[in-house]
C-alpha cells in the first residue's frame, strides 16, 4: 500500500470520532486504531490479525528527541509510521544524508522498515539537514522526529 495513501487514513483517524480503521485491498491489509499502533500486512484476509505489543524503547526515546527538537530551530521531518529507521538502504551502503547535507522535497532521506517492508522516507521540505534525531537501527514511533531542516 502507498505511503501516501497510509499517512492519509492515520491523519484521518486522527481528526475524526472514529477509533478504529481496517482497510483491505486485494492481499494486503491494514488496520489503525486510534491511540495504538498501525498494523500492515502482506497476508490473506483469513489470516487472523496480529497483535501490536507497546515498546519501550521509542517511549524512552521520545523525551530526549522531544529536547532535542526544543533546541533546534526549523522543520521537523517526523515519522510517518512505526518501524525500525535505517541511514542508509543496506548495512554496506552510503548514509541517504548527512548533517550539512542540502535535501529537496521528495529527495530519500531514510528508510522505515515496517513488517518486513522498507519504505523510503521522503523529505517534505526542502532544506539542509540540521539534527538527525535518530539512531541507526532504533525504533521509531507514529509522529516521532526524524530529522530537523534549515
Amino acid at each position: 500500500m502507498d505511503l501516501r495513501k497510509l499517512k492519509k487514513l492515520i491523519d484521518l483517524v486522527q481528526e475524526s470520532g472514529i477509533a478504529e480503521l481496517e482497510i483491505t485491498e486485494g492481499e494486503e491489509k491494514v488496520k489503525i486504531v486510534k491511540g495504538g499502533a498501525v498494523v500492515a500486512m502482506a497476508a490473506p484476509v483469513t489470516a487472523p490479525p496480529l497483535a501490536a505489543e507497546p515498546r519501550t524503547a521509542p517511549a524512552l526515546a521520545a523525551p530526549a528527541a522531544a529536547e532535542a527538537e526544543a533546541g533546534q530551530e526549523g522543520h521537523v521531518v517526523k515519522a510517518p509510521m512505526v518501524g525500525t529507521f535505517y541511514r542508509s538502504p543496506s548495512p554496506d551502503a552510503k548514509v541517504f544524508v548527512e548533517v550539512g547535507q542540502a535535501v529537496k522535497e521528495g529527495d530519500t532521506i531514510c528508510i522505515i522498515e515496517a513488517m518486513k517492508l522498507m519504505n523510503e522516507i521522503e523529505a517534505d521540505a526542502s532544506g539542509s539537514v540540521k539534527a538527525i534525531l535518530v539512531e541507526n537501527g532504533q525504533p521509531v514511533e507514529y509522529g516521532q522526529p526524524l530529522f530537523i531542516l534549515a
